[in-house]
This record gives structure tokens, C-alpha cells and sequence, in this order.
């Protein structure tokens, strides 16, 4: 990751990169993507912490010690480990492990996914999950495949498993005006998540914000590369939401 500003055109990440991927131009640093191996040089030798790596590989048996030192605290605080991403279901096996793990010492698990994933890795990691927070981005799927990429049935699919199974759940929903927050999107959703073997029914609206853009300057990537509208709802249509859910007997908030 670049963070322009703190450049000083100094060179050093250049002239030490191994795989000569890195470049000094009039707009900072270029990184050809594909010719970088990720090795992280260039961040060892930058004298401002211009170039960062992000992301560190740890072994299941160290990130496991990493976690039972917390265990004092979460037993002040009544809580536990959350696994989330990225997707941690792209990770089924370590994840499964991870799971595992917490679970013989007694360490509450959450799992924070989007749940598109082959049903029986769901299956298998719910076996081994206390709490699962799942998106819920569109009702639509033609709507949900032209804004995520992907068709929404699978996701619906195992949603309604974890609640068959009787798994604690919370839906989040990232609220986008001009894309998910419109009356019908909001009923459809109430009325399926209401349609669900589910107790405890809970929903957190989670107002659009654009701090998603800084990461993309550091990436060299582009944030919305197609334009789409976007916008924080309004303070009407957040109350409007959560009265919708309410009238379906689901508990909604802002936030969580």
C-alpha cells in the first residue's frame, strides 16, 4: 500500500525492489501489479512508512496463543472472537481449525461472512459457530449480481439452513440510498428474514460512508470505477427502514 503524501521521491523502495515492479514518476511510485511478488522490500527500506504491507501470515497454533491471552477480558466482558474478512468461508479449512480450537477452551465464536459459500461449508463451520453475522445486501438477484458480481440465492439458501438449525444470527444491512434503501427492497427484505426459523431477530443498518476511497488511493485501485450513485440515506429513510422491520416484528438498528 502507497500513501502518496508521505513520499519523499527518495527512491529507496525503487532501487530495492528485487522484482523491479517499482517505478519513480511525476504522480509518486507505480507499482506494476504484476510483476510484484508481494515481498514486502519495499516497505522494510522506506524511510516514512510511504509504502506499507498489509496483511501478515500467522500459523492456526500462533493466532490460537494470540487468542487465549485475551481470554481475561473476554470473560469481563462477556465476549469472544469474531472471524471476518474479506470472506473467511474462502478459508474453510483454517477457519474450520480456528473454530475448533476456540471451541474446546471454552472462547465464544462469531462468524462475520457473507454466507456465499458451498452449503456444506457452511454446514461444517456452523457446526462449530456460537453467533453469525451475515450481509444481507439486495432482494433482487439481477440486482444483487449487477452490484456484488454474484446471484443472491445461495446466500438466501443458507440463511434459511442456520436458522433450520437453530443458529443465533444477526443480519447487517449496508444501507445505500439509490441502490437498496427504497421502500420495496426494505419490505422484501423484512418480509423474508421474517419468513425465517429465527428467535431472536435482529437487523443493524449500516449507513453508507465513502472511507473505502483512502484504501483505494494506497491500492493504486480505482473506488467505484463504474460511477454508480451512491449516498448516506437520510435520517427519514434510516427511521423509515427501521419502521418497516419493526411492523415485521424484527428489532432494527443503526449501527451495531
Amino acid at each position: 500500500m502507497y500513501t502518496k503524501k508521505k513520499c519523499i521521491g527518495c527512491r529507496t523502495c525503487v532501487n530495492n525492489c528485487p522484482a523491479s515492479a517499482l517505478s519513480l514518476t511525476t504522480g509518486g511510485v507505480h507499482m506494476d501489479h504484476h510483476v510484484c511478488t508481494l515481498c514486502g522490500k519495499c516497505a522494510e527500506v522506506c524511510p516514512t512508512k510511504a509504502m506499507e504491507l498489509s496483511g501478515t501470515e500467522y500459523t492456526v497454533d500462533y493466532l490460537v496463543n494470540e487468542i487465549e491471552k485475551e481470554t481475561i477480558f473476554m470473560d469481563q466482558s462477556e465476549g469472544g472472537v469474531t472471524f471476518c474478512g474479506g470472506e473467511p468461508l474462502m478459508h474453510p479449512n483454517t477457519l474450520l481449525e480456528l473454530l475448533q480450537r476456540c471451541g474446546e477452551r471454552g472462547i465464544h465464536r462469531t462468524v462475520d461472512t457473507t454466507l456465499f459459500a458451498k452449503p456444506e461449508i457452511v454446514a461444517k463451520i456452523m457446526n462449530e459457530t456460537d453467533l453469525f453475522l451475515v450481509d444481507l445486501k439486495h432482494m433482487d438477484t439481477e440486482k444483487h449480481r449487477f452490484y456484488c458480481g454474484v446471484l443472491n440465492e445461495l446466500i438466501l439458501s443458507n440463511l434459511r439452513m442456520i436458522t433450520d438449525a437453530g443458529k443465533e444470527m444477526i443480519i447487517r444491512i449496508p444501507l445505500i440510498e439509490g441502490i437498496n434503501a427504497d421502500e420495496a427492497n426494505i419490505n422484501r427484505s423484512a418480509a423474508f428474514l421474517s419468513s425465517l426459523s429465527w428467535d431472536n431477530k435482529k437487523v443493524h443498518l449500516l449507513p453508507y460512508h465513502a472511507i473505502g476511497i483512502g484504501k483505494h488511493e494506497k491500492l493504486g485501485t480505482i473506488y467505484n470505477p463504474c460511477s454508480i450513485p451512491m449516498a448516506t440515506p437520510s435520517i427519514e429513510v434510516q427511521e423509515r427502514c427501521i419502521s418497516i422491520f419493526r411492523a415485521y416484528t424484527i428489532k432494527a438498528s443503526i449501527g451495531g
